[in-house]
């Protein structure tokens, strides 16, 4: 008999197993006051035990329109009528950054936004969820978890002078692709491990999600106890544990890289585009915003001042990290070189706040994903890189190696890269009930539903979310879609942020089915959470062809195109029992 993952140890239950366990924190941010409404219609009045909840307002910190305000108002009035006694207010930090003062080893973690996954650094099983399933465990404290399948990451040896973890968490998903580790546990492994610190592991877990992950995790080891000043017993993988893909990494091989736009698998190596001019750079956001970011920017940077007409933009992490930045000196230097110092905050990440890019521009960042329109533009081009990379490259003008030398690397891993594809206008994608998009892969949230307008409209205001739908992908989708349609779509279907508002506003519209080749987890679960049919059927969707007449009967389980039958295998009876009462609400209405 083989050994366990840290995933099968940790949920208790063998791979693809679905268990209901009661997380040990459950995390929510700027989302909590539509979080309280749909908690509302489930029924609830006080929530079930406060202390799982961890509340940090930081997305829009501080507001940036009186909507947002209002919010945090009433976030605030949550907080106090509630009794829950961890929360941080506007400016306090990035909630990923205040985990660190919460996360312990052997815990189970949850938070309303796709980079929850950070607190695997701490030898916790982290993983996001979406608003609805969050009220659903105010409500009842416990939700469902499907038991990952396991990929196993060895690394050997150091990384080299100006190589970064941040440089590795992206060699690692250029080689892995988007979907590469899609609903699985990545374990990092072997002495590597050792020369990572925890800013360093923060990183690569926060990554995680942009190769599909539902967690990533790190050892509970030396440098662990060092962090939290004692020794904690930790849970992991045993020797003889089965994966279901293995990779070793030698760090001294790995070179610095960027995500070039619009996609985080589209990775090359700086020297590959190296002399692409830029406007604007940040350092900063829930992946490099913490103190060594920030000391290794006022480093590069020094007495040397920024070109005129590019803007350079630094984030903390945390008002901790801001202040102490303020007391190495590091702020003054960086505003000395002409920096623009914000608020702890996802500032431009999200492009709600301050630091929106202008048409045209180039900008290279520290962020974690660079969708088309990912900082509010679509008309800007995203780049991501190491603090280093962002640094050196915003002295000269134009992406420059950190390293000081001109290198030929080249990234030396090929797959099928994701593809930002929009559909021309007027072209018709529908026949009959059925939506024809089985030829696009890696369709994301912020072209499903824009992220400017996640803090603008309820996630559970299905009725405004529906004339959005898709607007950043095919125009003409919103106008068309009717009750019943059926969406044909290709792999990695949903991928991207935790933001339920596709699934919400799908639902709402009554579509009846979305088949696809794969589907990103997040999504899965809201679209579960909403009563919206996700089937992963492959060989149907490369059947499909257009014109051909599609059905679905879920109590046989079958999918039906023209006379060809597709069997897929029905949902545990609870799961059923969620689409029967057309979502999550209603059931944990129903069954409080």
């Amino acid at each position: 008999m083989s050994g366990k993952t840290f995933a099968e140890k940790i949920l208790g239950a063998d791979k693809g197993s679905i268990v209901f366990k009661k997380p040990d924190i459950v995390l929510s941010h700027d989302n909590t006051a539509s979080i309280k409404a749909t908690f509302a219609k489930m029924g609830g009045d006080k929530i079930a035990n406060p202390d799982q909840l961890l509340i940090v307002l930081d997305h829009n910190a501080p507001p940036t329109n009186a909507k947002l305000a209002n919010d945090y108002q009433k976030i605030r009035e949550i907080v106090k009528s509630q009794g829950i006694k961890k929360f941080y207010d506007a400016g306090k930090g990035i909630c990923h950054q205040i985990m660190a003062n919460h996360a312990k080893p052997k815990m189970l973690i949850v938070g309303s936004d796709s980079h929850t996954c950070t607190a695997g650094a701490f030898n916790a099983f982290a993983a996001g969820i979406d608003r609805t399933e969050t009220a659903g465990l105010w409500k009842q404290g416990e939700t469902w978890f499907r038991v990952p399948e396991s990929i196993k990451i060895t690394l050997k040896g150091r990384l080299s002078k100006n190589v970064f973890a941040k440089d590795l968490a992206l060699w690692i998903i250029g080689m892995l692709g988007a979907s590469g580790a899609d609903y699985m546990s990545v374990e990092y492994h072997g002495d590597g491990v050792r020369s990572l610190s925890i800013s360093d592991r923060m990183t690569i877990a926060n990554l995680a999600s942009e190769m599909g992950a539902k967690n990533a995790v790190f050892p509970a080891d030396e440098v662990l106890f060092k962090f939290y000043g004692k020794k904690l017993e930790g849970i992991w993988a045993d020797d003889d544990a089965e994966y279901f893909k293995e990779y070793e990494i030698n760090l001294n091989e790995i070179f610095p890289v960027v995500s070039a736009p619009h996609n985080v698998d589209n990775v090359k190596a700086v020297s590959q585009v190296e002399g692409t001019k830029i406007q604007q750079a940040v350092i900063g956001t829930c992946t490099n915003g913490r103190i060594e970011d920030i000391r290794i920017a006022s480093r590069i940077l020094g007495t040397k001042k920024i070109p005129e007409g590019l803007q350079l933009l630094v984030i903390p992490a945390s008002q901790k990290i801001y202040r102490q930045a303020m007391e190495e000196g590091l702020l003054q230097k960086l505003a000395k070189a002409g920096a623009n110092i914000l608020t702890p905050s996802c500032g431009p990440c999200l492009g709600t706040g301050q630091g929106i890019p202008a048409d045209g521009f180039n900008v290279i960042s520290t962020a974690n994903r660079n969708f088309l329109g990912r900082m509010g533009n679509d008309k800007a081009n995203i780049f991501l890189a190491s603090p280093a990379t962002v640094a050196f490259s915003v002295l000269k003008g134009e992406i420059t190696d950190p390293r000081g030398i001109k290198a030929k690397d080249k990234f030396p891993f090929s797959h099928e890269q994701s593809k930002t594809i929009s559909i021309k206008k007027g072209e018709n994608r529908k026949t009959g009930n059925v939506w024809n998009y089985a030829d696009i892969n890696d369709l994301n949230t912020d072209q499903m539903f824009a992220g400017n307008l996640t803090y603008n409209i309820n996630s559970s205001e299905g009725d405004k979310i529906m004339p959005y739908l898709f607007k950043g992908f095919d125009d003409g989708f919103s106008d068309n879609l009717k009750k019943d349609d059926i969406i044909i779509a290709g792999a990695n279907f949903g991928c991207g942020s935790s933001r339920e508002h596709p699934s919400v506003g799908l639902a709402f519209a009554g579509v009846k089915a979305v088949i696809c080749k794969s589907v990103n987890r997040i999504f899965y679960r809201s679209s579960v959470n909403q009563g919206l049919p996700i089937i992963v059927l492959p060989e149907a969707v490369s059947s499909y062809k257009q014109n051909d007449i599609v059905d679905v009967d879920f109590s046989k389980g079958i999918v039906k195109i023209n006379d060809k039958e597709f069997k897929f295998t029905p949902l545990p009876s609870k799961l059923v029992g969620i689409f029967k009462a057309k979502g999550l609400v209603n059931w944990v209405k129903n069954n409080a």
